[in-house]
């Protein structure tokens, strides 16, 4: 059993430098108005500190990324010797020391920039002098040479994804005998996207000598095993506030039962609320995110896209101009729900039903973060109310049959503060009707071309040919052109007009008793 630490609204959490921090580290995180610790870290930094093995358990969005990331980097910085072994930890050498191991791009991203964050401006003391900290990350989708070339300038800690992770320790260009932290970031979903095996083969190449920290929102068998497996006696921690429950109790949930051909007009609405903010919009298919990210952009909105059909880049730029305020909402499906960690999104819309309760509370969990409020609102579909009954009956949201809803019903407008004057699109965009015919304007008429024309016959000019001669294309009563030569169509020349010779297809038949051409030439 984890031992659960139930806090109440009046406790008062300790600051990262009342735990022991690095002072480096706490003056980075101060920068960014991080002095005090949420509940999962502050639970977690005393046991991470002194290098035990754990199991750390937390709602999505509860801190879980410096809850391993601040006792990590502190333990290298310091070199502090711990109860890894004997000598502590190794001295920095530009092999890595610490692995952390994460289930989507998108998440191995936001965590190497949180611990650059926490790392600004600290120094380690290294074999070779003193230095900056050496942080990279390694995932797919990248070209191999750039991750390659990190590697080789040396690096301290490595953040990954497990099937990249495992290519490059395979070509002998990642060195994992010298790790000695290990950290394993969203278990549960790495079961769910099948990554067990890689990452069992992953654990098997790093040292038995080592602290390795589990973090994970819910703790499946599956997970329960693997940590009995390769961690050495964990304390199993658990932190929630007296009034959570399985879904964020500051999130106020709305559900509708929504038909398809209308759920992007009531998106579009919903957009329009009064306090609306950074939004993003959950699909269970690319095709269908790409589908109403178009459709936001032709009603007015500022939206970006990411789902497995985009390239890396692509998902990358579309989640820097989420983060930059560029963009103000995102469409994705279920493989960044757990990759971005922005704490001003304001409201999460669940265009199709979640798969599964799991599912639905990671995505919800996108907002209300950090202590603040937001709002998630759900569709369901006709052919989707049995599959939301069971999310229903396994958080015990008590909202098992959702009120038939449409873009024009007076309780949307209601629950979620919305003008009923709005339209579906932003005032100033017109919307193309359906069947509108745009006119094309016609083509202007080109002024007539002069041009010159040989005549030859195998590459050289036909016996009896005229020179080269100017030949305009007027345009004759009926409006099409003719040609005319200098005397005119029917002026006589000096020698007698030839026979134009009829092309015959290669390999059509002859017709019997017909002579060549050349010789009926003669």
């Amino acid at each position: 059993m984890p031992d659960v630490h139930v806090i109440g609204d009046d406790h008062v959490s300790p600051s990262f430098a009342e735990l022991g921090v690095d002072q480096g580290i706490v003056d980075a995180l101060g920068k960014r108005g991080i002095e005090r610790t949420f509940a999962i870290q502050e639970l977690t930094l005393p046991l991470a500190l002194a290098g035990n093995d754990l199991i750390g358990q937390a709602r999505t969005g509860m801190g879980k990324t410096y809850g391993f990331g601040v006792p990590l980097l502190n333990r290298l910085i310091t070199q502090a010797r711990a109860e890894v072994g004997e000598d502590g930890l190794r001295a920095l050498d530009g092999t890595p020391r610490a692995l952390i191991i994460v289930p989507t791009r998108e998440l191995c991203v936001q965590v190497t920039e949180d611990l650059e964050r926490a790392a600004d401006g600290v120094r380690v003391q290294t074999t070779k002098g003193e230095r900056d900290l050496k942080i990279t990350s390694i995932y797919g989708g990248r070209p191999y040479e750039a991750q390659i070339e990190a590697l080789q300038k040396g690096v301290d800690v490595v953040v990954g994804t497990p099937g990249r992770l495992l290519d490059l320790a395979k070509q002998g260009h990642l060195v994992l005998g010298k790790i000695q932290i290990l950290v394993l970031d969203e278990a549960d979903e790495m079961l769910d996207l099948g990554f067990l095996p890689d990452i069992e083969k992953v654990l098997g190449m790093v040292p038995t000598d080592r602290q390795t920290m589990l973090f994970s929102a819910t703790m499946p068998g599956p997970i329960i095993t693997l940590a009995r497996t390769f961690l050495r006696q964990p304390t199993h921690v658990r932190a929630e506030h007296h009034d959570d429950s399985a879904v964020h109790e500051r999130t106020t949930q709305f559900v509708y039962r929504a038909h398809a051909l209308d759920k992007v007009e009531m998106v579009a609405k919903i957009l329009q609320a009064e306090g609306r903010g950074a939004t993003m919009i959950f699909t269970r298919t690319k095709r269908t995110a790409q589908k109403v990210a178009d459709e936001l952009a032709e009603r007015g909105f500022k939206v970006g896209a990411v789902h497995g059909d985009l390239g890396q880049v692509a998902r990358e730029k579309a989640l820097g101009k989420f983060r930059d305020g560029s963009i103000d909402v995102l469409v994705a499906t279920d493989v960044a729900a757990r990759g971005i960690d922005i704490d001003d999104v304001t409201h999460v819309i669940n265009f199709q039903c979640p798969e599964d309760d799991k599912t639905y509370v990671h995505r919800i969990g996108r907002t209300g973060r950090a202590g603040k409020t937001g709002t998630a609102v759900t569709f369901v579909d006709w052919d989707e109310l049995h599959r939301w009954e069971l999310i229903d009956k396994a958080l015990g949201l008590g909202k098992p049959e959702p009120a038939e809803t449409y873009s024009s019903s007076e309780h949307l407008f209601t629950d979620l503060g919305i003008d009923p004057k709005v339209k579906g699109s932003l005032p100033g965009v017109r919307k193309r009707a359906e069947g509108e015919v745009v006119e094309r304007k016609p083509r202007e008429k080109r002024e007539p071309r002069a041009r010159t024309r040989t005549r030859t016959r195998g590459g050289q000019k036909s016996d009896g040919a005229a020179p080269a001669e100017a030949v305009t294309e007027a345009p004759t009563s009926d409006g099409a052109p003719s040609a005319a030569g200098p005397e005119g169509s029917g002026a006589e020349g000096d020698a007698p007009a030839r026979k134009r010779r009829r092309r015959r297809r290669s390999g059509a038949k002859k017709p019997e008793g017909a002579a060549p051409a050349e010789a009926a030439a003669e």
